[in-house]
């Protein structure tokens, strides 16, 4: 099986040659020959590839200047296993996940790979084709008869006769206050078909925010707040996604055991994440999807949490004898060699720091950091990380003990909340970045190559995704000529694989240009890979922040953990971090010796 995906974006007839036949269609062979293997679509000015005709020699692909041709070979089974395509030279998705009742069903795979299509799908917004997406749309009874003998043909046939009432949070919670208006107290009761607001509000810690206006709430409140909504809404189906995005750990934790109560209440549930913790603390099995973003994705068959979180990590699914990564992701078990900046370079240092507002007060006990080092910043939300990287920035002035500038260092922020108004376009970007002076080449092609700046170059940013922005965003940072990098919440809106690899270019970026970095980070995962020490922020959210110097690995995670009351345990196969459960033997072991993340040596 053979399937042709035009980027639509990309394409762009008109710039590519002044003529009326394209680079990708004089050079084809198949065209050569006579027959119209592609064309171009005047009315639509792109061109159309059709796929039967087409001998997957890959030469359009190659002479389109755009990079807009990905011609995929497949294997002939596949056939029988289109769900979903939306037009010709577009997006495929093959297979279905099966929800199950009383279960939870993970969601694993990149951006792009089709979890949207597959929660639309779910959610009965958008109706199988099977890839026929020239003819009227397919019949219930089509579908219904497709997954006969599986638990899919029970509820298409439910879906279809409007028997399922489906509760959706959106993965994009920061649209909320454009379509709602009013008080929190007002949403939250408005939705509460099981008269439990004050019991959910407790949960999630939204008591003291109920009398505040939708309008004013941060990203963290208002994910609670539609998380909230959609519990109280009391559905059959509940389509989660991305529920940890803008929380920090605790509260990650409180929305995975409110999510994990559903399934006991006879609900069933699909949730979409990328923080891999969270999903294997909140998931009863997994699917994953697994192909080409933008072009095509698989969705695997049924796994386990633990063995369908593994099968990730190592890219081979044994089942089905397939690898769709080339390396395996690696944790290391113990931190790295401890005291590692000791004796080294002190690039910058501060001073003790004090900062106050109305309601509000920050204290900072000073110290270093060194050439090459990276500080990773955890703490509790509202708790002060965000404005002690402003006070390193200078971008607040605070009220005694200003940091120590003498030398007038510069200083690159990669915001949590992203406004890049610099550029207009992706390329403006990637421009900057290769004409830098001060960065290598092989520094400058990291950033484009692993960020897949190439790939969106021709995108205007105000179109971007919030993940596209992000990672435009960390390489503008990355690419500033700069002493200190300060990058907040840099994993936000990234796919799993995309967190990992942004991890990595951070840590190669900072070691090879030998200057420093603070990055705050929820996703204890990504934090560790990031970084070389840990400095933790302590106080009461909303009211009082305090920071001491910062800690090595082993000290930094085990301060930051207790304070959270949350121990974590390692795989034994892949030796990725797993949440224990509160109470259970290894917590209450690991608790008692004070080994809160690493393995005890």
């Amino acid at each position: 099986m053979r399937i042709a995906v035009l980027n639509k974006d990309r394409c762009k007839p008109d710039k590519c040659s002044p003529f009326e036949k394209k680079p990708c269609i004089i050079y084809c062979p198949r065209v050569r020959t006579g027959d119209k293997t592609i064309v171009l679509n005047t009315t639509i000015n792109k061109v159309e590839i059709v796929e039967n005709l087409c001998s997957g020699c890959g030469i359009c692909i190659k002479k389109c200047p755009f990079g807009a041709i990905n011609i995929i070979n497949l294997p002939d089974p596949l056939k029988d296993d289109i769900t979903y395509r939306y037009g010709p030279d577009q997006f495929c998705l093959f297979r279905m996940a099966i929800p199950k009742k009383k279960k939870v069903l993970g969601i694993i795979g990149q951006n792009g790979i089709g979890k949207s299509t597959l929660l639309k799908i779910l959610s009965g917004s958008l109706k199988i084709n099977f890839g026929k997406f020239k003819e009227v749309s397919s019949e219930w009874n089509d579908i219904i008869n497709y997954f006969r003998g599986s638990e899919l043909q029970q509820y298409f046939s439910d879906l279809s006769e409007n028997k399922l009432k489906i509760v959706h949070k959106p993965q994009d919670i920061t649209t909320i206050p454009k379509y709602i208006k009013g008080k929190v107290y007002d949403l939250l009761k408005k939705n509460d078909n099981i008269d439990q607001l004050d019991s959910i509000s407790d949960k999630l810690n939204l008591s003291k925010i109920l009398d505040r206006e939708i309008s004013v709430l941060s990203g963290g409140e208002l994910q609670r707040v539609a998380i909230a909504a959609a519990y109280l809404k009391d559905g059959d189906i509940y389509l989660i996604d991305e529920p940890s995005s803008y929380l920090d750990v605790s509260e990650r934790i409180n929305m995975a055991k409110l999510i994990r109560s559903l399934a006991e209440n006879d609900k069933t549930i699909i949730v979409v994440e990328h923080d891999l913790a969270i999903l294997d603390y909140l998931s009863d099995y997994v699917s994953l999807l697994y192909g080409v973003p933008g072009a095509y994705g698989i969705i695997s068959h049924p796994q386990g949490v633990r063995v369908g979180i593994n099968i990730y990590l190592n890219g081979y699914i044994k089942d089905e004898n397939l690898r769709f990564r080339d390396k395996p992701i690696i944790f290391h078990e113990r931190p790295p060699q401890e005291s590692l900046y000791n004796s080294g370079n002190v690039i910058f240092s501060y001073n003790n720091m004090k900062k106050n507002f109305d309601k509000f007060s920050l204290e900072i006990v000073g110290s270093e950091i060194h050439a090459g080092e990276i500080i990773g910043i955890l703490g509790p939300n509202g708790i002060g990380k965000s404005t002690f990287i402003n006070l390193v920035a200078e971008d607040i002035k605070s009220n005694e003990n200003n940091p120590n500038l003498e030398d007038k260092l510069n200083v690159s922020i990669k915001p949590q909340y992203i406004k890049i108004e610099d550029f207009k376009k992706v390329l403006e970007v990637i421009n900057k970045i290769k004409i830098a002076p001060y960065i290598s080449q092989p520094y400058k092609k990291r950033l484009i190559n692993y960020l897949y700046l190439d790939q969106i170059k021709e995108r205007q940013i105000n179109e971007l995704s919030g993940g596209e922005l992000q990672r435009v965003a960390i390489a503008n940072c990355l690419s500033t000529k700069a002493d200190i990098y300060l990058l907040d919440e840099p994993s936000a809106f990234l796919d799993i694989e995309m967190r990992l690899q942004v991890a990595q270019l951070i840590r190669k970026s900072i070691e090879e240009i030998k200057k420093a970095a603070f990055v705050v980070e929820h996703d204890i995962i990504t934090q560790d890979f990031i970084a070389d020490s840990i400095l933790v922020f302590k106080g009461i959210s909303g009211i009082k922040g305090y920071a001491n110097p910062p800690q090595n690995l082993r000290d930094g995670f085990n301060i930051f953990l207790k304070m959270m009351n949350i121990s974590f345990r390692r795989d034994k196969i892949s030796k990725r971090p797993r949440v224990n459960k509160t109470g259970s033997n290894k917590d209450i072991y690991q608790k008692s010796i004070n080994e809160y993340y690493y393995v005890p040596k």
